[in-house]
């Protein structure tokens, strides 16, 4: 036969009521010696009656006042942790200060991209508009400038080839004329070295012989 379930409510019957805390009070103090004894724990445990009796129970380590004075000082040191600290919260309001100045200049330049427009009146819609047109003035002075930059560059740049191509022309006469000079020179040398024989000292000892006897 299975036990009944007894439903968890509140106890009319006084008497009854008194007896089912006095029997579920030792029941809680025994659980918390186990729990102390079993896991060397500090455990101190209150109850306050229905009359405002107090009970309570604490291991034998420990008294209720001790494990109290422990709790408050975690408590408090919980407490320390949780607050954020002064410069955590600079830094949380300068991010939040931040994040709306992004949303901010998100917002304008979608609407200087012609985005979101429909909240905008006139005088706001021509504020705009000279904006747009300030900026697209200063972009147009802008790519000009760069053009004239390219411009600028590309001249210097030809005047920097048209010289090195004068430069290069030069070394190539000088080294032309230098080649055709070291291969005459040999033919001068050899010239130089063998002189033209005398005729006329040879036709002269032939005439100073004595005559052949006739």
């Amino acid at each position: 036969m299975t036990r009944k379930k007894i439903e968890i409510k509140k106890i009319d019957n006084a008497t009854a009521r008194q007896v089912t805390f006095s029997k579920r009070r030792r029941g809680l103090f025994k659980k918390a010696e186990e729990l102390s004894t079993l896991c060397d724990a500090e455990v101190a445990v209150m109850v306050f009656s229905n009359t405002g009796k107090l009970f309570h129970h604490s291991n034998s380590t420990s008294s209720v006042e001790q494990v109290i004075k422990r709790y408050s000082l975690y408590s408090e040191k919980l407490d320390k942790l949780n607050q954020p600290s002064l410069e955590l919260q600079l830094e949380s309001s300068s991010c939040a200060m931040l994040r709306k100045q992004i949303a901010e200049k998100t917002h304008e330049l979608r609407q200087i991209m012609g985005e979101e427009l429909q909240e905008l009146d006139l005088q706001k819609l021509n504020q705009l508009d000279n904006l747009v047109s300030s900026g697209l003035r200063r972009v147009t002075d802008a790519k000009g400038e760069k053009f004239l930059n390219e411009i600028n560059f590309l001249k210097w740049k030809g005047a920097q080839l048209m010289k090195e191509n004068k430069l290069l022309k030069q070394m190539a006469r000088t080294s032309w004329l230098q080649t055709v000079l070291e291969s005459s020179a040999p033919d001068i040398c050899s010239s130089s070295a063998d002189p033209p024989q005398d005729h006329d000292s040879s036709d002269t000892s032939l005439k100073l012989g004595l005559p052949f006897p006739n």
